[in-house]
């Protein structure tokens, strides 16, 4: 079992090194041709806390990463997760992505009988 152990051990940190690499490469990119700002709330950064600025991929895939950079927005720590807080909420039918469809609404009117049940209500 160990040699399982040990091939899946090296496989998941060849991935991960692949990964850190990729977003190294399209990361310093994006840095040099956008300004270090949060295309969402218009954070300003400066050496100090740039690493608190992320690199956004518009359509949601990592691998996507044409040289004019029209696949990625640079977003803030907290913009960012936000972003992708409301594709999965998107997804699980709450709130509409930009862009997307809205879902249907509620189907319950807890109100509807609220005439009979005011009606029948004894007067005191």
């Amino acid at each position: 079992m160990a040699r399982s152990d040990d091939r899946l051990d090296r496989l998941v940190g060849e991935a991960r090194r692949a990964r850190e690499q990729r977003e190294q490469g399209y990361r310093e990119q994006a840095l040099k041709m956008y300004p270090h700002v949060c295309g969402r709330c218009g954070r300003a950064f400066d050496p100090r806390n740039l690493r608190e600025l992320t690199v956004h991929h518009r359509d949601h895939d990592h691998d996507n990463n044409p040289p004019d950079g029209s696949n990625w927005e640079l977003l803030c720590l907290y913009c960012h997760d936000n972003e992708h807080q409301r594709r999965l909420e998107a997804q699980r039918g709450g709130t509409p992505s930009p862009g997307g469809a809205k879902p249907s609404g509620a189907t319950f009117n807890p109100f509807a009988d609220l005439p009979s049940l005011l009606k029948d209500k004894p007067k005191k």
